[in-house]
């Protein structure tokens, strides 16, 4: 089934329907005054889809609209499957959360650490440890990315050719190799900075595995969670249904086509990173979310397969930030795919810690993430909830809809 449908009425689920109501109404209105091309939200309890909805454009300009099986580029949430990859070969034995990275990219053995100077002319320092799987899977590698724009480190990652993809002709190997050359932005473990650190972990995933990156999720994950439509780029079949990218116009925050950006996910890359490379629908995203809901077991619906020990899923989604530090303790300030105050990170996921210090009526233990076209996911085990909301705006910062999608949800359990 490629359409998202509703299994249960609001109110069996302890949710009231008038009050889900004001999400949609809400929502609309950025489509209505131009702000957003178009939007799907939905929300399930215990299991049951209590809420789908539809609204706007695929495509603004042709007046094409957006259809409950359209496919969205998911971004960073493609991070979240790349780590549960890492974690179903680690539970396997196959590799340690302290293995060197070294070890599966050689490349990686001999770091450098930013110290001081521009992009012309620099100081470095050796690291002194090596980094590890765990700092991928923590966004504590010392990685970062070109297009955050904070640092010299992320300039040189742009004229490397690293801002929003690889070097042109690069396949991931190549691109970590590349990676491995440029200077870390601080020692490993010792801070959190969002990174390509998922992209890398990828190529750990295949090197462990044997197998290509999109081999191991077809195989491995998408084939018991029956997620047939998600895939590296939209499938030839497929580019039909893929909804137009858009931006946001500084000047008047409307939304405007990047239809040349947009483009590229109409083709399987030759780089296939693990942390932005999917295209995918609402209820494929649905499907693997209400696995992590269920400690990592796919619905009985689907069949029922194991990907992950309940265990590796309690760990996964605690906060791994030492000293059980939030984000804006430990983190640099450059992501907007979440807030930071009362806000650690797992493996993959960040995690609620303090919902008052993080202004969101949420569960402590809440996890989830987002991508760079306003996606987001939310699983509350609290609540036994998951929320999901796609569209296709960069940045995910031009308007505040993850924490008004989230706060539109929680008003609206009344039991």
């Amino acid at each position: 089934m490629t359409h998202l449908a509703v299994t249960a009425s609001p109110s069996s689920v302890g949710m009231s329907e008038e009050r889900l109501a004001r999400l949609d109404t809400h929502l609309r209105s950025y489509v209505d005054d131009g702000r957003l091309p178009g939007w799907q939200v939905a929300v399930a309890r215990h299991g049951e889809i209590v809420h789908a909805s539809t609204y706007g454009y695929a495509d603004v300009e042709s007046d094409s609209l957006l259809q409950s099986d359209s496919l969205f580029r998911i971004f960073s949430m493609t991070k979240p499957i790349t780590s549960v990859a890492a974690m179903m070969l680690w539970e396997e034995g196959k590799m340690e959360l302290t293995d060197p990275v070294s070890k599966f990219i050689p490349a990686f053995a001999d770091l450098k650490v930013w110290k001081r100077g521009s992009s012309t002319s620099f100081v470095l320092e050796p690291a002194t440890e090596p980094m590890r799987v765990w700092h991928l899977l923590t966004h504590t590698s010392g990685l970062t990315y070109g297009f955050l724009m904070a640092h010299i480190v992320d300039e040189m990652y742009r004229k490397a050719g690293f801002e929003w993809s690889v070097p042109k002709g690069a396949n991931l190997e190549e691109a970590c190799a590349q990676l491995a050359a440029l200077p870390l932005l601080f020692q490993p473990g010792s801070e959190w900075n969002y990174s390509v650190a998922t992209d890398v972990l990828g190529r750990v995933v295949e090197v462990v595995s044997g197998k290509t990156l999109d081999e191991f999720f077809a195989e491995r994950i998408f084939a018991p969670l029956q997620m047939v439509d998600t895939s590296f780029g939209a499938r030839e079949d497929n580019g039909h249904r893929l909804a137009s990218l858009y931006g946001m116009n500084p000047a008047n925050r409307k939304a405007v086509s990047l239809k040349e950006f947009g483009a590229a996910a109409l083709h399987k890359p030759k780089a296939l990173l693990g942390g932005a490379g999917l295209v995918s629908t609402s209820a494929d995203y649905m499907r693997f979310a209400d696995m992590l809901r269920r400690g990592g077991v796919a619905s009985p619906a689907l069949g029922g397969e194991r990907l992950l020990s309940p265990r590796t899923m309690s760990y996964m989604t605690k906060n791994h930030l030492p000293g059980n530090s939030d984000l804006a303790g430990f983190g640099r300030p450059i992501s907007s795919e979440t807030t930071y105050e009362g806000i650690g990170f797992g493996l993959g996921f960040s995690v609620t810690l303090d919902p008052v210090k993080a202004k969101m009526a949420s569960s402590v233990g809440d996890f989830g993430w987002g991508g760079a076209a306003s996606t987001a996911f939310t699983v509350d085990p609290v609540e036994d909830l998951v929320i999901l909301f796609m569209t296709q705006l960069m940045p995910s910062s031009a308007h505040p809809l993850r924490p008004q999608v989230r706060q539109l949800v929680h008003q609206a359990i009344v039991d």
